[in-house]
């Protein structure tokens, strides 16, 4: 079938570009220019569920460029697996990234692998301490650090299949039906191009090296080694970590607690330099606080109901282990709804 380009969107063609040359060549390795694109255009279908509260932003940001500092500095010291090193310009890894608070009460934390790492209001709210934060975050950038996204084709074609689903459905809602109708009709498309979307999560490889380089990461900039695993005790006592590791594609919550733990014994004399906290414990209520207001002020318009969808229907392998229900409920809506506007609009070929 010959693709007629002329009536559609320039961020659709593009996404599907990228998702055909990803699906095109097995086991492909995507340039950081591609990725760094693609989560741009992710960040387009998320937007509008940022919640801009202006001081929690400037907590979350602050803590985020110690991360990326320190970082920096373990990149000077030659530190980092050798997906880190293939390129010799790595700069792009510690300019403009932009450390994100979204409206959704999963618990859940993710990178797109450019410069974007979302973080739900869930698992904020779940945190107790800033170190339990600061270590998500940690482990959110490390996925970036080590280029985890671009080496993993199968996550690249999910992100590119739910972005572009949930992009017609919140264009259709904004009354651009003539665009939509094209963007619609490549969305569910690249849908059943991108297969099962749910098995498409970090590999428990991954998981473990962004544990071990956001453990390195956390305590270079300042934040106490032996309190890196507490988010993943929250985990654990909340229930999130029954299914057996040898039927799990993702490490136990219990064995990164124990891989953590023992990082934590052997840091050694002058690896960690604590440094002030940068919000009291008062203050870090504060801003859990300031944010459950704010996200409960937005408006439950159609573009941020498809924004807080797509947030649902991303791989959480990093905090949960297990697939979840509303995960795959999620993504079965935004396929279906992409179908179904792609069913009652004209074709780009016919749309004049």
């Amino acid at each position: 079938m010959r693709i007629q380009t002329h009536s559609m969107n320039r961020p659709a063609l593009h996404i599907i570009c990228s998702l055909v040359l990803c699906v095109g060549v097995v086991g492909c390795m995507a340039s950081d220019k591609q990725v760094v694109q693609q989560a741009s255009q992710f960040q387009t279908g998320i937007n509008p569920a940022v919640i801009a509260q202006p001081q929690v932003n400037d907590y979350l940001q602050q803590i985020g460029s110690r991360i990326v500092a320190a970082a920096r500095q373990l990149d000077a010291q030659g530190v980092g697996p050798k997906t880190h090193f293939q390129d010799k310009d790595r700069s792009w890894m510690y300019q403009d990234i932009k450390f994100q608070l979204v409206n959704s009460k999963t618990v859940n934390a993710f990178t797109t692998g450019g410069h974007f790492v979302y973080i739900y209001d869930a698992l904020f709210q779940m945190c107790k301490t800033e170190d339990e934060l600061a270590a998500v975050m940690s482990h959110e950038y490390a996925h970036i650090y080590c280029r985890h996204v671009q080496k993993g084709t199968g996550r690249q074609e999910a992100l590119a299949a739910l972005t572009m689903a949930a992009g017609a459905g919140a264009q259709y809602a904004a009354g651009k039906n003539q665009s939509s109708a094209a963007y619609a009709q490549y969305a569910a498309a690249a849908a059943q191009t991108g297969g099962t979307l749910l098995e498409d999560g970090y590999s428990r490889e991954d998981e473990a090296q962004a544990d071990q380089y956001g453990f390195k990461f956390y305590v270079r900039a300042g934040w106490p080694p032996e309190h890196f695993a507490d988010f993943l005790k929250d985990m654990i006592a909340a229930g999130y970590d029954k299914t057996p590791a040898i039927l799990s594609n993702h490490p136990t919550l219990a064995s990164r607690v124990q891989a953590a733990e023992k990082w934590a014994q052997q840091v050694k004399p002058g690896q960690y330099q604590p440094q002030p906290e940068i919000a009291s414990p008062q203050q870090f209520a504060q801003y859990k606080q300031m944010a459950g207001q704010a996200s409960q002020g937005m408006p439950d318009d159609q573009k941020v109901l498809a924004a807080k969808n797509l947030l649902t229907a991303l791989p959480r392998s990093c905090w949960i282990p297990v697939d979840q229900p509303d995960q795959k409920q999620a993504q079965e809506q935004i396929i279906q709804a992409a179908k179904q506007q792609q069913a009652q609009q004209p074709s780009p070929a016919r749309g004049g």
